[in-house]
């Protein structure tokens, strides 16, 4: 039993700085194809419509492989997933480097077997989209199921939101490096360097990670801290069968649903930024290359903040003596309102690029802020053994989300190019990002109104 007069070790944030690190790579890697999609859709001669049918096809690849994610990590183990999750995520960032060769010898199969051909550098780039996809599925279900073993509830979203800043930080590296690599060394090169660096983080996870009750660098004093709540279950006959949880049993819980939910309408609105802004700051504004890296540093240090301090915020609730589902419900609330700045985006966009630039890092950072809270309902309220599935079934709807909103990202850009209106394409699109929050936290509430913890898997 934790004793409050013991002084507690400091350990836990050590694994927490390493899903942060974990987080950096997994956005470093992912990000690169979008700081060069500018220069590489007129080298290649893509269209909006081919750009977001290769954002889509990682998109959708990384929504099944999130489903299964989930069970092979609650399955083996959050060390040895980890470990599997960046090896595959590393390798397929190094494959875009190799888009080209790989496009074409996949292009002769398939017009050998009588498959209709696909361009050279779509279908490369698809292929190696898809390899990162599948290892990059597997960052935040170990990461959620890594905090919930070192954390008790309390400390969740908080360290929930500091991993999860990781995401900024690769944003905000990767526009300082990518494209200065790109323009001195060419784009492969970019790829091959960034894909590389999750080989020296595997290394230090390997060494400093093992289960908490296994852990011999974790005080006892800490040991307690962190299963304070599980004991406490324990004491009230709470326990945890040792049966499989199939997914079908799983989908039953309303609480499932609300998690589903809220994902699959704003995962798709981070994915847009994050795939979008370097051609839309191209389209409306002229930037190019080298350009855009200090605007996309500034915006996504400005998302920073949301993630740190939207995982700290349903603390003021939690202190005031809600519990923490209610606490992190009223938090995201507030939350919610944040994005609906970028409805000025278009607007006011004439008077600087800046402008623009600052109001969607407004509601960038009301995501990530957004994020670091939705991931947490999920350890308020399920055993830990079904965290990693249900984060999964979530990630799964927010990857099939984010598809839908590159396709009509794409369309939409296409469409209004032709018409020498491109803008209006993305007045349509922030206006979308504008209101997702506010409809899955409405939806969420709806289906989940109070905290009601599952205690029957």
């Amino acid at each position: 039993m934790y004793n409050k007069n013991e002084v507690i070790g400091k350990y836990r944030w050590t694994i927490c700085g390493l899903l942060f690190f974990a987080t950096t790579v997994n956005y470093l890697d992912r990000q690169v194809l979008s700081l060069l999609a500018p220069s590489l859709s007129k080298e290649f001669n893509w269209n909006n419509t081919d750009y977001a049918n290769i954002t889509a096809v990682f998109q959708f690849i990384y929504a099944i492989s999130m489903l299964f994610a989930g069970r092979i990590i609650d399955k083996i183990g959050t060390k040895t997933g980890y470990i599997l999750a960046i090896t595959i995520w590393s390798l397929g960032a190094i494959m875009h480097a190799y888009a080209i060769p790989i496009g074409t010898t996949v292009n002769s199969i398939l017009v050998w077997v009588g498959i209709a051909a696909v361009p050279v550098s779509i279908l490369g780039f698809m292929i190696s989209r898809s390899f990162l996809a599948i290892g990059e599925a597997g960052n935040f279900p170990a990461a959620i199921k890594a905090v919930a073993e070192y954390f008790p509830k309390k400390e969740r979203s908080l360290a929930t939101g500091i991993f999860n800043s990781g995401s900024n930080v690769g944003a905000i590296l990767a526009p300082l490096t990518v494209p200065w690599i790109a323009v001195n060394w060419g784009w492969e090169t970019a790829f091959i360097i960034i894909g590389a660096i999750g080989f020296l983080w595997m290394f230090f996870w390997y060494i400093l990670y093992e289960k908490p009750e296994k852990q011999k660098r974790l005080s006892a004093a800490e040991l307690n801290y962190i299963l304070e709540g599980e004991v406490k279950e324990k004491e009230a006959g709470v326990s945890e069968p040792k049966e499989k949880i199939s997914w079908i049993k799983l989908l039953k819980y309303k609480q499932t649903w609300a998690f589903v939910s809220g994902k699959f309408l704003t995962d798709g609105i981070w994915w847009f930024f994050l795939f979008w802004l370097p051609k839309y700051l191209e389209a409306q504004f002229g930037l190019v290359k080298t350009d855009i890296a200090f605007p996309l540093s500034v915006l996504y240090t400005m998302t920073m903040v949301g993630s740190i301090y939207g995982g700290y915020f349903p603390m003021y609730y939690i202190n005031k003596g809600y519990n923490a589902y209610e606490g992190r419900m009223k938090a995201m609330l507030i939350i919610a309102l944040f994005p609906l700045v970028v409805l000025l985006a278009q607007p006011l966009g004439h008077i600087s690029y800046w402008i623009p630039v600052v109001l969607i890092g407004v509601g960038a950072s009301a995501h990530q802020a957004w994020s670091a809270n939705i991931f947490t309902t999920v350890s308020d309220m399920f055993p830990k053994k079904a965290i990693g599935s249900i984060i999964g079934i979530g990630g799964m709807a927010g990857g099939i989300g984010g598809v839908l909103v590159s396709k009509i990202g794409g369309a939409l850009f296409d469409y209004y190019e032709a018409h020498g209106h491109i803008q209006t394409g993305y007045t349509i699109m922030f206006v979308l990002c504008s209101i997702a929050y506010l409809i899955a936290w409405t939806v969420m509430k709806t289906l989940v109104p109070k905290y009601s913890e599952i205690k029957d898997l």
